[in-house]
């Protein structure tokens, strides 16, 4: 019995690495032949496609703005405006 418990997982192991196998292969060919363009485009850009340059007026502007905090928190205390009473009136 235990011989043919042996053949059968290694059957088993066999299968489940040539299904592995496949999905690798699968997934590799997929790969190599995706093409990530629209119709009757080229080089990745789509169709119709609008560019802008950067000329020499353009300013970027700012990215992050500094406060000076306040000094205490604006709520100290965190209360709920209305409280529901709980399931089944327990806890009340």
């Amino acid at each position: 019995m235990k011989a043919n418990e042996q053949i059968r997982q290694g059957r088993v192991k066999m299968i489940a690495a040539v299904i592995g196998g496949s999905a690798v292969a699968a997934m590799a060919l997929g790969t190599a032949l995706h093409e990530e363009q629209a119709p009757g485009a080229s080089g990745g850009v789509a169709t119709g496609a609008t560019f802008i340059k950067a000329g020499p007026g353009m300013t970027l502007g700012d990215t992050a703005t500094t406060t000076t905090p306040p000094a205490a928190p604006e709520t100290s205390v965190a209360a709920p405006p209305v409280k529901a009473t709980p399931y089944g009136g327990a806890g009340s």
